[in-house]
């Protein structure tokens, strides 16, 4: 599913790039996408999935 619509960031992309770069936070993702610079409509659900991620990877490495 896309999250931000203005640059075709998809779900898979963050969860990835959460994984794979350690991002935790919006400004690490934001350093590397383009992820709500334009009309900033992403930056709530892009935030839920990365803190989701995190909190998944916490429970598997438990």
């Amino acid at each position: 599913m896309y999250v931000c619509l203005c640059f075709g960031i998809s779900d898979k992309k963050i969860i990835r790039l959460t994984q794979q770069n350690k991002v935790s936070d919006i400004r690490s993702i934001r350093e590397i996408t383009s992820l709500g610079s334009q009309c900033g409509k992403c930056i709530r659900q892009a935030k839920n999935i990365i803190e989701e991620t995190i909190a998944i990877s916490f429970e598997k490495a438990s």
